[in-house]
């Protein structure tokens, strides 16, 4: 019976040596080498601390912000260890009343907008961490933000096309702004 379990047991620590010890050594080893900046998180670093990721959105409510996608994720927006959406379909009294409501904010925030309301101001992603908007929902906020902070709007919506990364190697997605780093640009123009 030794003589059928050795073979068995050597095997097993082989396979356990070489998935569980000696592979992710080599994957961390090369990802690390190759493209360190990702493989940490994509993070976004401000004298020295970092302050976020590319990956993952923030809460902005501050009205001098561009606000980025409501969240779902519980027990606060964007919180990363707890990465959903609502699961409210779309005839959902529930998701039709939270629409109505951030409809209701945005244009409280904004009474003079008469712009149409982009869906990603008003609708979380699947994730609940998506830290883009739609160039649209961008352009949504410019009067608001140009009010507050007194600066000129052109100079906004500049700003936003700067900070507008287009389709993924030119066919996959939409064009996409994201919030944090273009909420950085906008302090950093003071």
């Amino acid at each position: 019976m030794l003589k059928e379990i050795r073979p068995a047991i050597a095997s097993f620590l082989l396979i356990t040596l070489l998935t569980g010890v000696i592979y992710p050594l080599l994957v961390t080893g090369f990802s690390q080498a190759l493209m360190a900046d990702k493989a940490n998180g994509s993070l976004i670093v401000k004298d020295g601390k970092e302050i976020g990721s590319h990956l993952i959105g923030q809460n902005f409510s501050d009205p001098k912000h561009f606000w980025g996608r409501p969240s779902a994720t519980s027990p606060m927006p964007y919180n990363g260890a707890s990465s959903g959406g609502s699961n409210l379909g779309p005839t959902n009294p529930a998701l039709i009343d939270a629409v109505k409501a951030r409809i209701q904010a945005l244009k409280d925030a904004d009474p003079g907008n008469s712009l149409p309301v982009p869906v990603d101001l008003v609708t979380a992603s699947a994730s609940g961490l998506d830290p883009e908007i739609s160039p649209a929902a961008a352009d949504y906020q410019i009067s608001r933000i140009a009010r507050l902070r007194g600066i000129d709007a052109a100079k906004l919506k500049q700003l936003v096309a700067d900070h507008t990364k287009g389709r993924q190697f030119g066919f996959l997605g939409e064009p996409r702004v994201n919030v944090l780093e273009l909420n950085l640009a906008l302090d950093s123009l003071h």
